[in-house]
């Protein structure tokens, strides 16, 4: 009598989403042709988010709001309660543009205002950690990424910087199993023209026209797209691994 050799587990994925205009695009697409489930809490319609022993990682999405301001959002600041638990345990979790600036915070870093708001597609490049790190395996080190963003997080102490920019110098860090990145690799030039609608207001910022954003989310979409792929697999990989909580930080983690 042959036994089959047991398969392991599938990872169970919770994604917060934290706005209804801002999905998780690629990445999402990814777990599908993967064959991983995954689900999607609308945290910003009020949905209750599961605690963290109902899941194995997280992906944290972004939002217009403020990581500064999340205490004028009772539903963040119950996003942020359970993160800190998640976190505190070991759990992986992936922060996307908002979602970088709140891990960081939960980890005791900060939120500043960037030198210049950034919209539209630019590069990115690795640091040394960040090209050693898992979580760019297979990256360049330098790459097209998009953004749309006024604000960064500042690298927690003990946290290494993975990728920077030029004019907003932070773009990716991790601290034990959390790692965020400022930037998009997961959207389309569909989603960005979206974005440009419903974002039309912060555009005069940055002297760009709807169709020049687009543009150039498109010029970079087939390099992006399998980046974006990429980085969700290298993700994934961290998933079910044994890890080990944060080193605790001087005086505790920053209160939200």
């Amino acid at each position: 009598m042959s036994l089959r050799p047991r398969t392991a587990p599938r990872p169970r994925i919770l994604v917060l989403q934290n706005c209804a205009d801002e999905g998780i695009g690629l990445y999402g697409l990814r777990l599908e042709e993967k064959g991983i489930g995954f689900r999607t809490v609308q945290v910003h319609a009020g949905e209750a988010i599961p605690h963290a022993e109902s899941w194995d990682a997280v992906i944290v999405g972004g939002t217009p709001v403020s990581a500064n301001q999340i205490h004028d959002h009772p539903e963040l600041m119950e996003e942020a309660r359970i993160l800190k638990s998640a976190l505190d345990r070991g759990k992986p979790a992936l922060g996307i543009c908002f979602g970088a600036q709140l891990l960081a915070r939960l980890l005791g870093g900060s939120v500043r205002r960037c030198p210049v708001m950034e919209i539209g597609a630019g590069p990115v490049r690795l640091t040394a950690a960040g090209e050693s790190d898992p979580i760019f395996q297979g990256f360049p080190k330098c790459f097209p990424a998009f953004q749309w963003h006024s604000e960064a997080f500042e690298v927690p102490a003990w946290g290494m910087r993975l990728a920077a920019g030029w004019e907003c110098p932070n773009q990716g860090f991790r601290l034990g199993s959390a790692v965020g990145v400022q930037f998009h690799l997961e959207v389309t030039a569909r989603e960005v023209e979206r974005w440009a609608q419903r974002y039309a207001d912060e555009l005069p910022a940055v002297g760009k026209s709807r169709e020049r954003i687009a543009r150039e989310c498109r010029e970079h979409e087939p390099q992006m797209a399998e980046l974006a792929a990429r980085l969700l697999d290298n993700f994934l990989a961290s998933v079910g691994e044994k890890s080990l909580p944060p080193e605790p930080l001087q005086g505790g983690r920053a209160s939200i």
